[in-house]
């Protein structure tokens, strides 16, 4: 009996021991934009290390404001916060970790799936609805030489906040005073026509099954289900296609210290003009909400380790690395982060 109990004490003051060595787990929500990616390097980061981290795709406004309502560890985002969204009640201050460069893709689907050049306003002329038909004389001046049908353009954009659609949106209200005027920049928008759904995944899936529909996508999204990828004409008058080099080009310019800054119709000659950067938002104090330092501890983590070695799954999931600007700054604004008024 002696030995019974020499046993069970030495398991009770064992036991904290071993909840401690449980793995942490890290939730996370917001962009499908990134989903991909994201997916991926937290697998492998949960096979390394043994954390565990749950990121549901539902959208940057979604991942926005589950972050301000701290139900989550970290948001994810492709379009930034502006000033007045950036600091709580409180003072703390929401901050953006760029993790990759994306890009935005015009899919449609027509007979035989020819490759179609647009400029912006085209584009924006027919996600205002004033471009209905396929053959419009507009569209075909861009396409000599392409047999297109005289049907109705079916529209196809985003039901949800999307950073997706901050970032198409963003690029239409540079390039067309009547799309600005009419619809302009936002992760929501009032869409004059169009079927709307739900996340990347829904609208390519829509645009796949629809013949004579357009939409725009996810790079990666379209790509997977070998969708066709309009050339877009950029600032420089260049017919750019959006591939890992031409998105890397359109960030070849100054960055500012806290990362947020559009990239949409890029003055680089060369670059895509429907890329951005996909942001992580964390709080920068984090002892909030009662929050663990220990799980704090781990966030930092595997920021430090998304921007370094999670760095390289990006370009086979047709995603662009970050740039060595790019991460010296994502560095900095990683070491900013603090418990307590100290940093992590």
């Amino acid at each position: 009996m002696k030995k019974f109990w020499n046993i069970f004490f030495i398991l009770v003051l064992a036991f904290p021991l071993f909840v401690s060595a449980a793995p942490v787990e890290l939730i996370g929500a917001g962009a499908t934009f990134p989903f991909p990616f994201y997916s991926k390097m937290f697998d492998a980061y949960h096979k390394e290390f043994g954390t565990k981290i749950n990121y549901q795709g539902i959208g940057s406004g979604g991942g926005i404001r589950q972050l301000q309502e701290k139900t989550i560890d970290f948001g994810g985002t492709d379009a930034y916060l502006e000033d007045n969204e950036l600091k709580t009640s409180d003072g703390n201050e929401i901050i953006h970790i760029p993790m990759c460069l994306g890009a935005v893709a015009v899919t449609y689907r027509l007979p035989g799936d020819p490759n179609l050049k647009f400029d912006g306003e085209t584009v924006a002329l027919i996600f205002l609805g004033e471009i209905t038909k396929w053959n419009d004389s507009r569209i075909k001046k861009l396409n000599p030489g392409v047999d297109l049908p005289n049907k109705n353009i079916i529209v196809v954009h985003r039901s949800d906040g999307s950073g997706t659609t901050f970032i198409f949106s963003d690029y239409l209200s540079k390039v067309s005073l009547k799309w600005k005027e009419k619809v302009g920049t936002g992760k929501s928008l009032k869409w004059p026509v169009g079927l709307g759904a739900k996340g990347n995944s829904g609208v390519a899936g829509i645009v796949q099954q629809t013949p004579y529909s357009i939409g725009y996508v996810e790079l990666i999204y379209a790509e997977n289900n070998n969708m066709p990828l309009a050339e877009i004409k950029n600032k420089s008058g260049n017919f750019i296609k959006p591939t890992i080099k031409s998105v890397s080009v359109s960030a070849d310019i100054e960055l500012p210290e806290d990362s947020r800054v559009s990239l949409t119709d890029t003055d680089a000659e060369f670059g895509y003009p429907l890329s951005s950067f996909t942001w992580i938002i964390v709080y920068k104090e984090q002892n909030y909400s009662n929050r663990n330092k220990e799980k704090v501890k781990e966030l930092v983590t595997l920021l430090r380790w998304m921007i370094s070695e999670g760095q390289q799954y990006a370009e086979p999931l047709k995603y662009s690395p970050l740039s060595e600007e790019a991460f010296k700054i994502a560095e900095n604004i990683i070491n900013s982060i603090t418990y307590d008024g100290k940093q992590i």
